[in-house]
């Protein structure tokens, strides 16, 4: 490096006159853009962030709530969760339409049987474990749900380690088995938070088998996103991040209503809007608010496997994690028993090592990029 320090400063005396005003220009350039950029993803990645653990705790909070005060319908619960994008659709105007810079030498778009095909695919899994997490939240106390929903990070670090060659380090695979054991734990648990979440050691195993199974296919669905992003889409532009959240909760909403139909819920949900302790109104703003809640969640959570990776969104949104069983606490009355503390802890001492993780990486990425631009103003000089 001292070498290579000298024959940069004999350059620069040879040269000074002519060569160091548009070579200062250029370095000053090139070295401005990058710092821009910089705070831009990140000013993206805060808000994307707020909008995943914001967005997360409230709708849940509210979607336990609508069982709490006498609600029953399972498909109703379900639908609310994917109806709300419409209010989507006016940014599909707004944002841009080009197709962004290629993430491969194919510059090709995919065909409409592909899109058509990849949409439908991922509408009925997200119809799936949309209805799988209903039933865990209407059996489970919301504390317990969210507990076991952390479960998520775990397999998607599994998906994401086959489907996009997610690297598997010491504290990755610590924060796994922390998050593993921190789910598993609540199997054991006895709750007896209140007379409304009172549940048959029947329906408490259902909750939590169906919660389980939700989280890994939402984490699924993640790495398929992530995956999809790279291999059929091929485009960096915010109108495919809509594209996606659009067509698949249009997809799902279809699925859905079709159950809701058949299923013959649809015929009481008068009796159960009269029947609902905080009254008519209160009974329709909290579906509505539900429906636009779970849309912010998307664009977030979508934003992140965007900009990131679908472990890195799921890491956020597990992060949100410990913030509802202590509101459900206040909320709900929900006991929190040694048991569940124990849980919550081991569920941030997994994200803390995550995150860890992910500071070395940022380390190691800032120091290879110091090198590259030193060996490039070597090689100018």
């Amino acid at each position: 490096m001292g070498e290579a320090h000298e024959h940069t400063l004999k350059i620069e005396g040879h040269e000074a006159k002519e060569a160091s005003p548009p070579e200062n220009a250029n370095v000053n350039h090139h070295s401005t853009v990058p710092k821009l950029r910089q705070y831009k993803w990140w000013i993206q990645m805060v808000i994307f962030s707020l909008l995943v653990l914001s967005a997360q705790s409230a709708a849940t909070l509210l979607g336990r709530l609508y069982f709490d005060k006498g609600a029953k319908s399972k498909w109703m619960a379900t639908l609310v969760q994917t109806a709300g994008f419409p209010i989507l659709i006016p940014f599909l105007f707004f944002s841009p339409t080009k197709h962004g810079i290629a993430q491969s030498n194919q510059t090709t778009p995919p065909s409409t049987l592909i899109l058509v095909s990849f949409y439908t695919f991922l509408g009925l899994f997200l119809a799936a474990f949309c209805m799988l997490y209903t039933i865990g939240l209407q059996y489970l106390p919301v504390s317990t749900y969210s507990l076991i929903s952390a479960s998520q990070l775990g397999f998607n670090a599994i998906f994401s380690y086959f489907l996009n060659a997610q690297k598997f380090t010491p504290f990755i695979v610590n924060s796994l088995v922390l998050l593993t054991i921190s789910s598993t734990l609540l199997v054991f648990q006895n709750d007896d938070s209140g007379d409304s979440n009172k549940t048959s050691k029947g329906k408490y195993t259902i909750g939590f088998m169906c919660t389980v199974a939700a989280s890994a296919g939402y984490a699924l669905n993640l790495s398929i996103t992530q995956l999809a992003f790279r291999k059929i889409l091929k485009r960096e532009t915010f109108r495919v991040v809509m594209d996606v959240i659009i067509y698949q909760s249009l997809v799902a909403t279809c699925v859905i209503l079709v159950g809701l139909f058949s299923s013959g819920e649809w015929r009481n949900l008068r009796r159960e809007m009269k029947e609902y302790e905080l009254g008519n109104l209160s009974y329709v703003m909290n579906l509505v608010w539900i429906a636009v809640i779970w849309q912010v969640f998307s664009i977030g959570a979508t934003g992140l496997i965007f900009k990131v990776s679908s472990l890195f969104s799921n890491v956020i949104s597990t992060l949100g994690l410990p913030i509802v069983p202590v509101l459900a606490v206040f909320i709900f009355q929900d006991k929190m028993s040694g048991l569940k503390v124990v849980a919550m802890l081991l569920a941030i001492w997994g994200f803390a090592s995550y995150i860890y993780q992910h500071y070395l990486d940022d380390l190691e990425l800032k120091a290879r990029s110091r090198i590259v631009n030193e060996v490039s103003l070597v090689e100018r000089a």
